[in-house]
């Protein structure tokens, strides 16, 4: 049971990632995939953490459990923050850049990051929002009982869509030069938003873990209305958590939630009658694909022309690579990947017999 729950999982985050790499194509897609992905894929990336977050209640637990979760997602997000940064460095200089305001107002940017971090920095905001999801959530479920957790959360979402209506509507504008407006590091209030999706994995993960016919049947209902509706204008619903833009305080909910359904009992069916290695495959290299994708573009694509399948094949086939030459050629490669695990501690004590 538990490699077949495995293999679901990481068949639907390579999926997933496979979304982030079409959503980044910097050209005109045809039809409004990017509209649509943008619908769910980040918010089911939320919901796939929460389902497996544990709860630590000893306070020696809370230290090594914030311990992991930084080793696994602030250790790789400095190591290809400063390599990438060092590259795009190196090749400024070489074209003559030599202001050195320009290199300040860039290290003060990153430094912010979040929203403020663009270009080859797109995708940062997500690993520093989840980091800091993952300590909200830590915090809620050991001080506060289930009733006061809602009640926190419910504030959160509340407060989330007062300030992206304070962006959208009162600042205005494009929804990525509001949300700049507000000055916040790390993309830190869109935890406000995440956290709310995080606790639905957590919460629905018997749910989530076996997604039944009925479910899938009404998300599959839910999910084709909505993109009926918005097909023939009756909505113009736009989702975008980097950029702080939440539109609907009912539909920020069910959407994400029909799709994730949708896509989670798909992969749940498929993987269970077939292998999916290949999916399998782009998971285990997710965190080079994240962090590479873009700049693979801007490094490319002044010497090749290529529409959106090429996009999609360089901004995975490189990052699969230089994942596997990190691994084997960099000294603690595969730390700088995520793949810290903590030690098991030894105990002496006897084992306690349940009565």
């Amino acid at each position: 049971m538990e490699k077949k729950r495995l293999s679901w999982v990481d068949v639907t985050k390579g999926f997933l990632m496979i979304l982030v790499v079409i959503g980044h194509y910097p050209g005109q897609l045809d039809f409004p995939l990017g509209k649509y992905i943008y619908w769910f894929h980040m918010p089911a990336f939320f919901i796939l953490s929460g389902m497996f977050f544990k709860p630590m209640v000893e306070k020696g637990q809370l230290k090594l459990a914030i311990h992991k979760r930084f080793m696994q997602l602030i250790v790789p997000y400095l190591f290809f923050l400063v390599t990438i940064t060092v590259i795009r460095y190196g090749m400024e200089i070489g074209s003559g850049n030599l202001d050195v305001s320009w290199y300040l107002n860039d290290v003060w940017t990153l430094v912010i990051g979040g929203r403020f971090a663009r270009g080859a920095y797109g995708v940062f905001w997500f690993v520093t929002t989840l980091f800091f999801t993952h300590l909200f959530f830590l915090w809620m479920t050991k001080y506060f009982n289930r009733t006061k957790q809602v009640i926190i959360l419910i504030s959160f979402y509340l407060v989330a869509h007062i300030e992206s209506l304070f962006a959208m509507r009162v600042i205005g504008g494009a929804p990525d030069e509001a949300s700049q407006s507000i000055p916040m590091i790390w993309n830190l209030d869109v935890a406000l938003m995440a956290i709310v999706y995080f606790a639905i994995g957590y919460y629905m993960k018997h749910i989530w873990m076996n997604v039944t016919k009925p479910w899938l049947i009404s998300a599959s209902v839910v999910s084709i209305t909505a993109i009926s509706l918005d097909w023939y204008k009756v909505i113009d619903y736009h989702l975008s958590m980097k950029f702080l833009r939440y539109e609907h305080i009912l539909l920020d909910l069910i959407i994400p939630l029909s799709f994730t359904l949708v896509f989670v009992g798909v992969f749940q069916l498929i993987a269970s009658r077939m292998s999916l290695k290949w999916l399998q495959k782009i998971e285990s290299h997710s965190i080079s694909i994240m962090y590479l994708h873009i700049f693979t573009d801007i490094l490319l694509n002044d010497y090749f022309e290529y529409g959106i399948i090429g996009f999609t094949a360089f901004g995975l086939v490189i990052p699969i690579l230089t994942s596997i030459l990190i691994q084997k050629m960099v000294p603690y490669g595969k730390l700088f990947l995520g793949g810290f695990s903590p030690k098991k501690r030894k105990t002496s004590a006897s084992p306690v017999l349940n009565s």
